[in-house]
């Protein structure tokens, strides 16, 4: 779809995160969805950022899409979001 490229990605102790991405290098641009969604929501403006010269990249948090569904309430707090995403941008430099 239009060179958006999809990466699974090991973070945060384990965790198989589904990264949906287009354009290179720094700045990084990032895309966080909602509840019930997934990185699709994000498809157009993935497009257009990356063509201004940014990576652009949206995320399926944990337990949505592509990304594993860790098994617990326990396992969905703030602090787990908010760890995912920085495991993520320090891993995308």
């Amino acid at each position: 779809m239009n060179g958006i490229r999809h990466r699974i990605l090991e973070l945060n102790g384990g965790l198989n995160i589904h990264i949906a991405e287009k354009g290179e290098g720094s700045p990084v641009v990032l895309f966080i969805h909602g509840f019930p969604d997934i990185w699709y929501g994000w498809r157009h403006q993935i497009i257009g950022i990356a063509e201004k010269g940014y990576h652009a990249v949206a995320v399926d948090l944990r337990g949505f899409g592509d990304t594993d569904v860790p098994i617990g309430v326990e396992n969905y707090t703030e602090m787990h979001i908010v760890g995912d995403l920085i495991a993520l941008i320090d891993t995308l430099g």
